[in-house]
């Protein structure tokens, strides 16, 4: 969470969570410094979301419940995600405004401008912040894949025309800032997935973040060439790819979905599962089939385990643990480590420069706490001014 004030008013960029690391026993969820904000929460004039993963909208039902009507603004797939949480959590009258790539929003003493840029999520943004003190570009998480499953593309155009506006703060993404050279683009990813598709004899299980629509996208589209079923397992699974398939980012063949109680009714080799559990979460699904408590779904010899994910430092004994498990069981595991069944969502240290140079910033600043259809703008942004009236906000209410 990254907080903004000018003139007594508060903007907040993201509110999400970190997950515990083995050294936290008993802690669920590593929340942002919430407390900065106590005494000060009407002074909040908007909350912007630049994407849908938990490390940047996991912890905003925390900070509603402080005020439920904090604006807040994001594109459609990240505020569907959310509300999905809101609910979860029982909370009523919150305030999405769904904004897109090209739009100028102005609140308060701030005025917003979303660029589009691609990470491992769709409908991901940038967003240009301008201010009586100064512009701060802020890109959220993001690459420069020149070849993305969605065609749409990291808005560089959009960087270089706001640095010669003039940028005062160039805030970028920085997990992979020490990686050499540029990230690899999602479509080499295929082949490596084809290959496990190819050589699996028995039962198929894919297990990657709930929220990686791109890579689900991909598992779906080779089962059909496999003549696979597909079966999601894992609440947040089923509830994002849900989302997903409704708004049109995931397109999902006729008749390649069923339930998981149908699973019996297909051989090992007519079926691949799609599971939550990639970071070793000791109650995900992956976990429970390791351990051989999945009331559903088991492992053993002949079975094929493709990890399609990289691993979150921190997450390695619980990774580790979990392929233990499955090898221990007979199953086969493919990962990371042994063949190209995933790249990162993040820019490395070249793509990192070409974004850094472009925007001619005056002062950098990393924005990550850890040690084709070409969606550019073109011509004048879209322009929206939003006052802090009753009757000027869209209420989403449980």
């Amino acid at each position: 969470m990254t907080a903004f004030e000018i003139d007594g008013q508060i903007a907040l960029v993201d509110c999400g969570v970190l997950f515990p690391e083995d050294n936290h026993p008993g802690v669920d969820l590593i929340l942002p410094a919430l407390d900065y904000l106590d005494g000060r929460m009407d002074d909040i004039v908007a909350l912007v979301l630049t994407h849908g993963h938990e490390d940047h909208i996991g912890a905003v039902p925390y900070l509603l419940k402080r005020r439920s009507d904090i604006p807040v603004f994001g594109s459609k797939l990240t505020l569907a995600f959310l509300a999905a949480k809101l609910r979860e959590h029982r909370i009523r009258d919150f305030k999405l405004d769904a904004v897109e790539e090209g739009e100028i929003l102005e609140v308060g003493n701030y005025e917003f401008e979303f660029l589009a840029v691609n990470h491992s999520i769709p409908d991901a943004l940038a967003v240009a912040i301008r201010t009586d003190a100064g512009t701060v570009l802020h890109t959220g998480d993001f690459k420069m894949d020149q070849l993305p499953l969605d065609g749409r593309i990291t808005d560089l155009r959009g960087f270089a025309r706001l640095g010669e506006e003039g940028v005062d703060l160039f805030m970028a993404d920085s997990t992979n800032a020490e990686v050499p050279g540029f990230t690899t683009p999602e479509v080499d990813v295929e082949p490596a997935i084809a290959r496990v598709f190819d050589a699996a004899g028995g039962k198929l299980i894919v297990a990657c973040f709930a929220s990686h629509v791109h890579r689900v996208q991909q598992v779906l589209n080779m089962a059909v060439k496999h003549n696979r079923k597909v079966v999601y397992v894992g609440r947040s699974m089923v509830r994002n790819m849900a989302t997903a398939r409704d708004l049109g980012y995931l397109k999902v063949p006729a008749g390649t979905l069923i339930e998981l109680k149908e699973i019996d009714r297909y051989a090992d080799n007519e079926v691949v599962i799609v599971s939550t559990g990639s970071q070793g979460e000791p109650m995900a699904a992956l976990s429970r089939i390791a351990n051989k408590e999945h009331p559903v779904v088991e492992v053993g010899p002949g079975d094929t385990v493709l990890l399609a994910s990289s691993l979150i430092p921190g997450n390695e004994n619980s990774v580790y643990r979990v392929v233990n498990g499955l090898a221990k069981l007979g199953a086969t595991v493919v990962h990371k480590g042994n063949a190209l069944v995933h790249v990162s969502g993040h820019a490395s240290a070249g793509s990192c420069s070409t974004a850094t140079t472009s925007s001619s910033r005056r002062t950098r600043c990393p924005s990550t706490a850890r040690s084709v259809t070409s969606s550019q703008t073109a011509g004048s942004p879209r322009r929206r001014v939003c006052r802090r009236t009753a009757s000027s906000w869209p209420v989403t209410a449980m």
